[in-house]
């Protein structure tokens, strides 16, 4: 099973249009920083492919992935699907350029569907250009297809909602695909897990805790990709531009008491931060900053990286 690294980058991608931060206009001056919003592309079997979050930048990462191109038929295309972690703006925009096909596949959690159809409206909006096709995800590793060697499972991470379905009222706990508690589940880890050689990748692009749940599936992955948004908890605050810290925000921070860079350290799997805001140091390849992890063994993701399971 192999998986592509689309993107890397926090909400607004670096640089931010809006933005003349020190990591915004680094990445003007040098294109090499350049970061596209996080997502992932993992491959289902073969010729057959799921993003792993919708970003705004959907198309040009698309275009940027050769095995997501079309052909050789005129429409065929190698996009199956969406899995969704949350119901984030950043994360889920980009359903929206999938219109031109016939069905859109969305595989999410109860509360993320009802966010996007209820807060959003997402099926109002698209159903007359394409169909949506719901499918639950729930915690325990559950394959695609039948014939699928991608097993793929939810760890529930944090109850933070997206500004706009904060006022919703939860979903039906009656709703047959309802598998994970509601709260718990608007925000979710990913446990992909390739059924033929057994080796797993777990996926947390935002990461507001460390439950004893998300230890556990830490320590059987292989490769762990992670939320690297902030690397200090007073990073927005210095930064000039939020009035909260990044542990307020929904966001564990990189250093500090709290931080998860010792925690990752610990683990035996490959370890990576992905969602790096725009604020954050990793940004500038010289940064200090990227020689503590190193002697943590911990990594940067980079877009474009491959990984191979």
């Amino acid at each position: 099973m192999r998986v592509r690294v689309l993107g890397t980058a926090a909400g607004g991608a670096v640089p931010q249009w809006n933005c003349a931060c020190p990591g915004c206009s680094g990445a003007r001056a040098h294109p090499g920083w350049r970061r596209r919003h996080a997502s992932l592309a993992v491959q289902a079997a073969e010729g057959r492919w799921y993003l792993v979050n919708a970003t705004p930048d959907l198309g040009e990462q698309v275009e940027d992935c050769p095995e997501l191109h079309p052909g050789p038929e005129p429409r065929r295309t190698p996009l199956a699907g969406v899995i969704l972690t949350d119901a984030e703006l950043d994360h889920t925009l980009g359903i929206a350029r999938l219109r031109e096909a016939d069905g859109i596949e969305i595989v999410a959690t109860a509360p993320v569907r009802h966010a996007l159809l209820t807060g959003l409206h997402l099926g109002e909006v698209l159903t007359p250009y394409a169909r949506l096709d719901w499918r639950p995800l729930a915690p325990g590793d559950r394959p695609l297809a039948e014939d699928s060697p991608l097993a793929v499972g939810a760890v529930p991470v944090s109850a933070k909602r997206p500004r706009y379905a904060a006022g919703l009222d939860a979903p039906d706990e009656d709703a047959p695909d309802d598998d994970a508690p509601d709260e718990d589940a608007w925000v979710v880890a990913l446990r992909l897990t390739d059924r033929t050689s057994g080796r797993s990748l777990l996926y947390a692009p935002a990461l507001a805790a460390w439950p004893d749940a998300f230890q556990r599936a830490a320590e059987s992955a292989d490769h762990v990709i992670v939320d690297g948004t902030f690397w200090s908890d007073d990073e927005p605050l210095t930064s000039g531009f939020g009035s909260r810290t990044a542990t307020a925000m929904g966001h564990l921070p990189i250093d500090g008491p709290g931080g998860t860079a010792r925690r990752l350290a610990a683990l035996e799997a490959r370890t990576l931060y992905t969602h790096l805001n725009n604020t954050n140091p990793l940004n500038d390849p010289a940064a200090p900053q990227h020689t503590v992890l190193r002697e943590l063994g911990v990594e940067v993701a980079a877009d474009g990286m491959v990984i191979d399971l």
